[in-house]
């Protein structure tokens, strides 16, 4: 695991969704993922915390530690979904 630093957040983007026929629908280079799961915060951080489904801006994402995670600063961040 990796500890995030200064405001950096790191998010888990969620897997791509099935139809109800069980077939995946992977998402295409015109629509790049910008949601997910705030996996780490970094101690500058105070608008979200783990666990917390977020969107984010995706121009601004870095590639993290592993394929699924991705590394924004929390002013990348657009907003918090409050139903999860």
């Amino acid at each position: 695991m990796v500890r995030a630093i200064l405001d950096r957040v790191f998010i888990r983007i969620e897997p791509p969704a099935a139809s109800q026929g069980g077939i995946f629908m992977p998402e295409t280079i015109e629509n790049p993922p910008t949601t997910g799961r705030v996996e780490a915060v970094g101690p500058l951080v105070a608008s979200v915390k783990p666990g917390e489904k977020v969107l984010f801006h995706v121009f601004d994402e870095l590639p993290g530690y592993d394929k699924d995670v991705v590394v924004v600063r929390e002013s990348s961040l657009l907003g918090v979904f409050e139903d999860e």
